[in-house]
């Protein structure tokens, strides 16, 4: 225990030293979730059909998260590193301005996304969109640092390119969102005032039965769903690129065979959040597909399989090549 506490230590001195703001945020979101938690059991206000402090919890989970893996993916950039330090200072302070928003209107009471009842709601809601906005071109701009980066090992290079783009895919998702809804806009066409422009759900008004904690609909389609799985590419590719490097896979495969089997993992999740978007524009439920997005999902899964055993193959046909130069 003690040497897990002399480790975080160590990390938080590094993290404070690459960048105070970027530090500074991540440890204001941890400091928000203990108290979110506990308001969810202590505050009964309920916001759009949800416990009203649940929102400020999963937003404090992700930014964290986020803001976290965003420093260790800028720690890899070594050209155009006088821009490192203004983007991690961005990505900062544009998690800080959503989550303190988030945090003001849960305690006003009233929604924080999409919420045009007043025009101080409508004004937090385009704030949050703005900083946003920019935080998705910080992370565009990260995915292309770490394109022309030369790191040492190619498969783990490629990880964090993977990431970023993904989860650049995965924050394009989210614009869809503030886009009016056929309603709304039926609402606004007949000059009635509406309280909401733009919602997470397809086919189905805000705050609806959902999911427990996520919230996401089971009525109709939700894109939410694939934003979550865009932005947290950014875990899940180098944690298969961290599984590929293993002593028995490596022993196994060649760096070539360990790259190709990556690029299959990025090109499958960035498949599987396209596919996550698709359902929910067309109205459906992420536990509801119907057949013919079944069929996508197992096309997806036979490019990947056909893939992955072509890789195999080629690792079975070395084997041969190296046995027979050892019989000579």
């Amino acid at each position: 225990m003690k040497n897990l506490f002399s480790h975080l230590r160590s990390l938080l001195a590094r993290s404070w030293a690459f960048n105070r703001t970027l530090t500074l945020a991540l440890l204001l979101h941890l400091a928000l979730l203990p108290l979110a938690l506990a308001l969810i059991f202590l505050d009964p206000k309920i916001i759009t059909g949800m416990t009203a402090w649940i929102k400020p919890t999963k937003f404090a989970i992700s930014g964290a998260i986020y803001l976290a893996t965003f420093g260790w993916f800028l720690s890899h950039v070594q050209r155009g590193r006088r821009w490192t330090g203004f983007a991690a200072t961005g990505v900062g302070v544009a998690l800080l301005v959503e989550i303190a928003l988030i945090t003001l209107q849960v305690v006003r009471g009233v929604p924080s996304h999409f919420n045009s009842t007043t025009p101080f709601d409508a004004a937090v809601f385009s704030v949050m969109g703005l900083f946003i906005f920019f935080l998705m071109l910080i992370n565009l701009l990260l995915a292309i640092w770490l394109i022309f980066q030369k790191l040492p090992e190619r498969t783990f290079a490629w990880a964090l390119r993977w990431g970023a783009i993904i989860a650049f895919a995965g924050m394009g998702v989210g614009s869809l969102m503030p886009a009016p809804t056929a309603d709304q806009m039926a609402r606004l066409e007949a000059g009635e005032v509406v309280p909401a422009m733009g919602a997470h759900s397809v086919g189905v008004a805000d705050g609806g039965p959902g999911l427990p904690l996520l919230g996401w609909s089971t009525q109709g389609g939700d894109l939410r769903a694939a934003h979550f799985v865009g932005l947290h590419g950014m875990q899940i590719i180098p944690l298969a690129a961290w599984l590929l490097s293993r002593r028995r896979l490596r022993a196994r495969l060649s760096e070539g065979q360990r790259l190709a089997l990556l690029h299959l993992a990025g090109i499958g999740y960035l498949g599987l959040t396209g596919l996550l978007t698709w359902q929910a524009l067309r109205g459906q439920s992420v536990i509801a597909p119907d057949g013919l997005t079944w069929a996508a999902y197992a096309g997806l899964l036979g490019v990947l399989a056909l893939g992955a055993v072509g890789v195999w193959f080629a690792q079975a046909a070395t084997f041969r090549e190296a046995a027979t130069k050892l019989r000579m």
